[in-house]
């Protein structure tokens, strides 16, 4: 049985549930307060805070965890990522009061208090700059901290920005960027869970590959196919076929962005393709 282990609660939970389920490892469990689930066939999940995946899949408990790296970095266990989810994008930012003199780490005043959740991470990049600081390391509301003279400056998640607008604060550099990531020890399993877990990945590659494509099929004039061939270029060229009684017309199928899927459509009717239809994708293997 091959263990993964995953966010026990928010969106980080919502996201690995819905990609599993989409790779087809949909989460079995008794109850929503289960700490174990059957994701189907060889694989289970077990469900743990997010900052604790790391620490389980490096001690063996787990064979592959779905965290952000920003926590994998954090705990500084051998950990390897398999796969960028590419789910809860966030960056852990320097940030200081809006009306602060710091425009760049080269400015951090020597001995200056940086309250943050992530000391270890915050260590090694004032390291990088030579800046010798005080740490205080907090669980929470680090926003708070230069307002009550905790701390002069924070390092702390942020994914707009917003919240550190809210309460007076503006970044001045990113420390570390940061999606959620499928990671596993860099020790040598043997070759039947090193096999699992190649095939796991792969099937969340190609989940993650079809999101943001679209299948696309039109019939278009057979004279125009090297205008077709630059609208949609697909994988490694459209696939062409003969339509019966088509004469003229030909039959084209095609993967395209989702993202310019309504130009796609207008330049194909430009060139005189009819009944065109684009469906979504459930898998994409390269």
């Amino acid at each position: 049985m091959l263990r993964i282990a995953i966010p026990n609660k928010g969106r980080l939970n919502q996201d690995a549930r819905s990609l599993l389920s989409d790779a087809g490892l949909e989460v079995r469990s008794s109850s929503e307060r289960a700490l174990v689930a059957s994701l189907g066939g060889e694989f289970e999940a077990i469900f743990v805070r997010a900052q604790d995946i790391p620490e389980f899949v490096a001690d063996g408990a787990a064979d592959a965890g779905i965290t952000g790296w920003d926590l994998t970095s954090e705990s500084g266990r051998d950990l390897e990522s398999r796969l960028d989810l590419a789910f809860g994008r966030c960056r852990l930012v320097l940030a200081v009061r809006e009306e602060s003199p710091i425009r760049s780490v080269a400015d951090v005043p020597p001995g200056s208090r940086i309250a943050t959740v992530f000391p270890r991470l915050t260590r090694q990049f004032l390291a990088r700059a030579n800046k010798e600081v005080e740490l205080v390391p907090v669980s929470g509301a680090v926003e708070i901290s230069p307002h009550l003279g905790i701390a002069d400056i924070i390092v702390d998640l942020t994914s707009t920005g917003s919240t550190l607008r809210v309460n007076g604060l503006r970044e001045v550099e990113t420390v570390l960027e940061s999606t959620a990531q499928l990671v596993v020890a860099r020790i040598a399993r043997d070759d039947s869970r090193s096999q699992a877990l190649d095939e796991l990945t792969a099937s969340l590659a190609s989940v993650l590959a079809a999101r943001d494509r679209r299948y696309v099929m039109a019939n278009v004039p057979r004279a125009r196919l090297d205008e077709v061939k630059r609208i949609l270029p697909g994988i490694s060229g459209p696939t062409v076929i003969d339509v019966m009684n088509g004469g003229s017309i030909v039959a084209v199928h095609a993967v395209a962005p989702a993202a310019s899927i309504y130009r796609t459509i207008n330049l194909l009717k430009a060139v005189g393709g009819e009944g065109i239809l684009v469906t979504r994708i459930e898998r994409l293997m390269a």
